[in-house]
């Protein structure tokens, strides 16, 4: 039974945020995730937006992390390594009630200490990106785009480069506590591990895990969006998110949004939905998002169609009212040495670093623990080589020959890179976390070229066979068998 001073429940964005803010001090740390690989839930599942902050309630911790986590962005996306570009937003409109809704969260931004946003008319919308639609907008410069899934990785190799342990297909199915040795014991589906202290930031499962401390399990609803991923044909059109304007309850609906690798996402709608992992897409809101999205994107066209995606926010609500409340983040006596998280949806992504200070601080303030005199922030990360020059590849290629097979000919990922990948720092040898890693099946073909190649490299790379290889999940496997016999 492996033992720890502290647990972290969940390794999606903030759960890995926690973790590499705890690894800021000399504690061993472990993390338990329930599937294969970082950011398996709604921390990829997402726009990629690195929000303003101007759709919050003022004074509200969602508010309050969202301003914080965008003002720091710039410096923590270079300690990190991760692609980022303040692209600004349009938030746009079409009639009398959208300018009213729009003014009215531009006044809740500058309350909650967004700068920079200002009205803007149809001549300068189309100047800033002639693709964009609406007859006005409010242009929000501090907003950005980002890859979450990247950023996700990186705050959990970055942790475990500095200590945390990070434990996958580890689904907890019960706590107990000996208050005597004041110890939690956390059991798996497979494992039993020991702590001092929990963190709970189990996302969609936060409630579960919540009850499971003594806290309430919170109600929670899931608001389920689809999105079309456009290939980068489309993102060549694209050069800033664009929003309609909120509606009352300061919600959107679909946007377009380009992404940080040069795609276009179209999308989420929004509908309540009871599967806690109820992903799939359907036709009727394909269709819908066709035709909301033209309104905001001229250039929706279906031959852009690549792939299509679903992500669910799981927000805690008043059964007794019906309101969507904010993000829960707690710590009590009642509970000793427990930190719970819960209702952590959009602008989770935005929010993580700030939610996980926050909840490392109540560790720290009870146990004072030493700082650890070898945290280093930054993350190395080699320029990809989509992104080199002619003279950068050559010197790739001549210190490493690998750089110079193509696997994934759509993204221009080499044999090097997907090397690279399976040996990662949290030994992760999913199909999917190779993909996430290094963007290979993500092209236009989306892996028909490349994806038999990547799991022969995984087999090869770790001598397994190749009904041993998963695509995502643990019970995903890539193969069942020989299709016919060996002759």
């Amino acid at each position: 039974m492996e033992r720890f001073d502290v647990i972290v429940i969940g390794a999606g964005v903030v759960g890995s945020a926690v973790a590499r803010e705890l690894s800021r001090y000399q504690l061993k740390i472990g993390v338990l995730e329930k599937e294969l690989d970082v950011a398996c839930g709604n921390s990829s599942r997402n726009t990629g937006m690195l929000h303003a902050g101007f759709t919050y309630k003022p004074g509200s911790l969602k508010a309050e992390c969202a301003v914080e986590g965008n003002k720091e962005f710039d410096q923590v996306a270079a300690e990190l390594g991760v692609p980022f570009r303040r692209t600004g937003k349009l938030v746009v409109g079409f009639t009398d009630q959208d300018r009213e809704n729009i003014l009215k969260y531009k006044a809740i931004g500058e309350t909650n200490g967004v700068e920079g946003m200002r009205m803007i008319g149809k001549e300068e919308i189309a100047a800033i990106d002639p693709n964009a639609g609406g007859e006005f907008a409010m242009y929000v410069p501090s907003s950005g785009i980002l890859d979450p899934m990247q950023y996700t990785i990186a705050l959990a190799e970055n942790a475990c480069r500095n200590g945390a342990v990070f434990r996958f297909g580890q689904r907890v199915t019960g706590i107990t506590r000996n208050a005597v040795e004041n110890i939690y014991t956390v059991e798996t589906d497979t494992d039993r591990f020991e702590a001092k202290w929990l963190i709970n930031c189990a996302g969609m499962y936060a409630s579960q895990i919540s009850a499971m401390l003594g806290y309430p399990d919170y109600p929670v609803k899931g608001f389920k969006g689809e999105y079309y991923v456009l290939d980068k044909k489309a993102g060549a059109y694209l050069s800033i998110p664009v929003y309609p304007a909120p509606n009352e309850k300061g919600g959107f609906s679909t946007h377009a949004t380009p992404t940080i690798d040069g795609n276009v996402l179209v999308g989420p709608d929004s509908y309540l939905t009871d599967g806690l992992e109820d992903y799939k897409v359907t036709k009727e809101h394909m269709d819908g998002l066709f035709a909301d999205g033209r309104k905001m994107f001229k250039q929706m066209k279906r031959e852009y169609f690549i792939r299509n995606f679903a992500g669910i926010r799981w927000k805690r609500y008043d059964p007794e009212t019906g309101e969507i409340l904010e993000f829960k983040l707690e710590a009590d006596e009642e509970h000793p040495n427990t930190v719970n998280l819960v209702g952590i949806e959009s602008p989770g992504v935005t929010c993580a670093l700030p939610l996980a200070r926050r909840a490392a601080a109540k560790l720290v303030e009870k146990e004072h623990p030493e700082k650890n005199p070898d945290f280093d922030p930054v993350r190395p990360v080699r320029k990809r080589f989509y992104e080199m020059n002619h003279e950068e590849r050559k010197k790739a290629i001549a210190e490493n020959p690998w750089y110079g097979e193509i696997v994934c000919r759509c993204e221009t990922v080499t044999r090097a890179e997907i090397l690279a990948a399976i040996h990662n720092p949290l030994g992760v040898h999913t199909v999917t976390g190779i993909k996430n890693r290094t963007r290979a099946t993500m092209g236009r073909c989306q892996g028909g070229y490349c994806e038999t190649r990547i799991t022969e490299m995984i087999e090869e790379e770790l001598g397994i066979r190749p009904e041993e290889v998963r695509y995502s999940k643990k019970d995903s496997y890539m193969f069942t068998g020989n299709v016919r016999d060996a002759r």
